[in-house]
């Protein structure tokens, strides 16, 4: 039998399996992994927000398959649809809720500028109570356009430095 030789990823020159690399990076690796999104389904992109799980989309390959309704154990809020005035404050004591670092995805035209709602009774855009990070366009918006927000997110938060993103309030 012969044996190729093989070269791995690591150095065998240096004893046991050792792994180098910066603090930032492995943190930033693991929140990029594993996002836990809160589901904000106000309207009718919530029906887009769904079939995102679905197998066909499946957002689980981005490691955000994990839709938490609880907002302590999550990490990204998904607006989905228009905030009305009398669903703000339960909307911005909900991202309150949830714990440092928390990232923000506004999806759709409602929860992006208002949208066709233009209305004493319509908030244009939740970005006047949250910090939004990622805006997804269309009305409703294709399920690929809120994975392609999450790539994004996900692209941001690798560039971020780790330890400032705990201390930074938003």
């Amino acid at each position: 039998m012969v044996t190729a030789n093989v070269e791995y990823g690591y150095n065998s020159k240096v004893e046991g399996s050792v792994v180098v690399s910066r603090a930032d990076a492995v943190i930033n690796w693991i929140r990029t992994n594993s996002m836990w999104p809160m589901p904000m389904g106000l309207a009718c992109c919530a029906i887009e927000l769904m079939a995102v799980g679905n197998a066909r989309f499946d957002i689980s390959r981005f490691g955000a398959e994990v839709m938490r309704f609880s907002p302590r154990q999550s990490d990204c809020m998904i607006v989905a649809g228009s905030v009305t005035y009398k669903m703000a404050p339960q909307v911005r004591r909900i991202y309150d809720q949830m714990p440092a670092p928390k990232w923000v995805i506004a999806m759709g035209a409602c929860a992006s500028s208002g949208g066709m709602y233009r209305s004493y009774a319509h908030m244009q855009g939740v970005d006047r109570i949250l910090p939004v990070d990622v805006y997804v366009s269309g009305c409703p918006p294709r399920p690929e356009a809120l994975l392609d927000a999450l790539i994004k997110l996900q692209a941001k938060v690798k560039r971020e430095p780790a330890a400032q993103t705990l201390l930074k309030p938003r």
